[in-house]
């Protein structure tokens, strides 16, 4: 075998692949030495050409890479977090968001291994790999319904912010037709959607968000601010009660661990996120994931228990819905949270477009390109769906709930170790098969207890308490 520049990797003569896999995967002392021996095992050792080589064009350099993550995950469901704590109680929420942080650091990082081990470009084609034509399409289900539920909640979320805002500009707005019917709700969802969102959908280059990204986490760093500062200064009558239950762990946690998840979850965008970067590879990606998950974990710690314990039992799915629709500082936040779902929501359809298109041309070995005008049209019928919900609900808490609980489980917690399991379980002793197993029993512990509880609320509940006051 001839000299490669990997050749420092640990080799083994082996004719049985598994044994040879076993042996990589125990004995590489870093991710970048897996990165090149699972080339060497895909490719032509003669060639030195990465497996999944891409156009170094328009790529991200690893701190737009961490703009794009920390941007995807701390979108919507930021801003619900302290309705979570609510319902997991202050140490179910402390124990469930670092838990959390954790399997989900992990099981980002597994999709990307799994990419590697199974010489797939896509999350998707991963999971076709292990599970077959079936396989492929429940994840593509689950990235679309997980892609499509934050696009309707991006759009709630542009429903209950911008309106406050115009109408602080314009105090007599009530007295003026045209103002009142303009400054409404719905009118600023289809404008705002329509006019900002759109166009930033139509991009076929998910590095250009970068720099938008960057400017949405600026925003929400304002927004944890302005919440944490302002929140204690609300009258008595706006502020709830601290039960003793919700000190410690309410029956309802599953339900606050559900929409942590849905906070949390960017797994659908991984592949995305992995091949946007110049020179991709497991070493740089895991220094991404682990930068992105803290930075992510403290941000909605901060705006976790800082609203749950200002606002306690009148806690509402939206934080920025338990203050006053006049408050000038707040309106500064709602300011932010808008522009952040202004440029989030087009990350959710560049998903929600590439997963359906995927369903479409789910017989074909690799997926054509959309021409222009079908990716326009598509385009335009998932903006239009996406708007037309979130026309009819403000109940942004129960839509986390139950995205968090479905996709985000299925998505992040059953299917990544699963694949890995179908790859690599031949060369794991049970002990190593342990965390993985674990993941896959919480993911679906979640997924059906919260689901339930969620359905079961919500067929008492018409959710007006979630909006704007």
């Amino acid at each position: 075998m001839a000299q490669t520049k990997y050749s420092n990797v640990p080799q083994r003569d082996d004719d049985n692949a598994d044994d040879r896999l076993s042996f990589e995967l125990d004995n590489f002392s870093d991710l970048e030495s897996l990165d090149y021996a699972v080339q060497d095992r895909l490719t032509d050792p003669e060639q030195e050409v990465e497996p999944f080589q891409l156009e170094q064009l328009n790529k991200s350099n690893l701190k737009m890479a961490f703009m794009n993550m920390a941007n995807s995950i701390l979108g919507a469901g930021a801003i619900g977090t302290p309705f979570a704590m609510s319902n997991c109680g202050l140490v179910g929420g402390a124990v469930a968001l670092v838990l959390l942080t954790i399997l989900v650091d992990f099981t980002i990082r597994l999709i990307v291994i799994n990419l590697k081990l199974s010489g797939k470009t896509t999350y998707q084609d991963t999971v076709e790999y292990c599970f077959g034509k079936t396989g492929k399409v429940v994840i593509i289900m689950t990235q679309a319904l997980f892609a499509f539920g934050g696009a309707i909640g991006f759009c709630i979320i542009i429903g209950d912010t911008f309106p406050h805002i115009l109408r602080s500009f314009f105090p007599s707005y009530k007295d003026n037709g045209f103002l009142k019917f303009l400054f409404g709700r719905n009118v600023i969802i289809v404008l705002v959607t329509m006019c900002v969102s759109f166009p930033l959908s139509l991009s076929k280059d998910i590095s250009k968000l970068a720099k938008a990204s960057a400017l949405a986490l600026v925003s929400m760093s304002v927004i944890i601010i302005i919440v944490l500062i302002r929140g204690p200064q609300m009258s008595s009558e706006l502020r709830g009660k601290l039960s003793v239950s919700s000190v410690f762990i309410t029956p309802r946690i599953f339900q606050g661990v559900s929409v942590i998840s849905f906070a949390l979850v960017c797994h659908h965008n991984t592949s995305f996120i992995f091949h946007s970067l110049k020179n991709p590879s497991l070493n740089r990606f895991a220094k991404l994931t682990h930068a992105s998950c803290f930075v992510s974990m403290i941000a909605l710690g901060l705006i976790g228990f800082g609203g749950f314990l200002i606002f306690k039992d009148k806690t509402k799915g939206n934080i920025l819905n338990n203050f006053p629709g006049d408050d000038p500082i707040v309106n500064i936040a709602r300011f932010c949270f808008g522009f952040n779902m202004v440029t989030t929501y087009p990350l959710e359809l560049f998903v929600l477009r590439d997963v359906l298109r995927d369903l479409y041309y789910i017989s074909h070995p690799k997926s054509p390109d959309l021409s222009t005008p079908a990716h326009i049209i598509l385009t335009t019928i998932l903006v239009l769906i996406t708007m037309g919900i979130s026309l009819l609900t403000c109940n942004l808490g129960a839509l986390f709930e139950l995205i968090g609980a479905v996709a985000a489980s299925i998505m992040a917690f059953i299917l990544p170790p699963m694949c890995n399991l179908k790859i690599t379980g031949s060369t794991k002793s049970w002990k190593k098969k342990l965390p993985y197993w674990g993941t896959i029993a919480f993911g679906f512990a979640t997924m059906i207890i919260s689901s339930t509880q969620t359905l079961m609320k919500a067929a008492h509940d018409t959710g007006e308490a979630h909006c704007s006051i």
